[in-house]
């Protein structure tokens, strides 16, 4: 399924005066708002916590987001969907604080354009024997772009970046349906860094996350655009691992001949000569008679 295309801005618009590559060693930018937008578009209600927590829960109230800056743990993004609304959630995924922004904000636009399909779309378990929900799709943007398969454990497949500091890895056989909505032991697991124990970032989505949900982070993750930063904000970039090329604001537009015959009739006309005080350097000016 094609994923909703989102408009690039222009460098004039970037928030930030370096570009981090690759972009799996960026982290978070820090603001919510971006991941939240593609949500708040379609009408869904936001309320705050007294300890500025954010929900945002659907017309249906059967998909909320919670933006959990001071929740119990680093899952910063909790998202979870519900086939009844007094039953345990039907998927739900989670991205940590140091997790890239955009990685987050590409979840939530897919997750726009499935409600608008309705429980069809966003409850839409993945299925091997369905072509738009096989979780083989989620890998294939990965696949297209070089990550390499591996088997770290007799029950994890993995795929790895060429760099080996980005992976993805889905789990094999039953797991706990509790804990892959509290904990790490997820069907999917997506990270950065040397360790799974000690990440950079991390995001978990449950066995029945909808497939292309699952395809617009893999698809953001493996885009080869680096991502805007502050290169004072060390938080947001692994430091010392990724590339920082600045970003080179355009100058002031060169003027069109138009623009330069707009400005030559805006001039002031020029002052008549007779009311231009001149001196002469031949004459001397007559000097004041005596005094009487």
């Amino acid at each position: 399924m094609r994923q909703p295309e989102t408009a690039e801005p222009s460098e004039a618009e970037l928030d930030g005066d370096v570009f981090v590559s690759p972009r799996h060693l960026a982290g978070t930018t820090g603001v919510g708002d971006p991941g939240l937008a593609p949500l708040l578009a379609l009408g869904w209600e936001l309320r705050r916590d007294d300890l500025a927590n954010v929900f945002v829960t659907a017309p249906d109230r059967k998909v909320r987001l919670g933006y959990l800056p001071e929740g119990e743990d680093d899952g910063l993004w909790r998202i979870n969907a519900y086939n009844d609304l007094f039953a345990p959630p039907v998927w739900g995924v989670c991205f940590n604080d140091s997790c890239p922004t955009e990685f987050v904000t590409a979840f939530t636009t897919a997750l726009a354009h499935a409600y608008e399909q309705g429980p069809d779309a966003y409850l839409a378990a993945p299925d091997p024997g369905h072509a738009d929900r096989d979780p083989f799709l989620a890998v294939v943007p990965l696949i297209d772009r070089g990550w390499q398969f591996d088997r770290p454990h007799h029950n994890v497949f993995a795929i790895r970046s060429p760099d080996k500091l980005a992976t993805l890895e889905f789990t094999t056989g039953h797991l706990n349906s509790e804990a892959e909505l509290t904990t790490r032991d997820a069907r999917w697991h997506l990270w950065a860094g040397a360790s799974a124990h000690r990440p950079f970032w991390y995001a978990t989505a449950s066995t029945d996350t909808p497939v292309p949900l699952l395809t617009a982070v893999t698809e953001c993750v493996s885009d080869p655009a680096p991502l805007p930063r502050w290169r004072a904000e060390t938080f947001s970039y692994v430091k010392g691992m990724t590339r920082l090329t600045p970003i080179v604001q355009p100058g002031p537009a060169v003027p069109t001949p138009l623009d330069v015959r707009r400005a030559v009739s805006r001039r002031p006309a020029a002052l008549p000569a007779a009311s231009v005080p001149r001196w002469s350097t031949t004459s001397r000016p007559a000097l004041p008679g005596p005094r009487r």
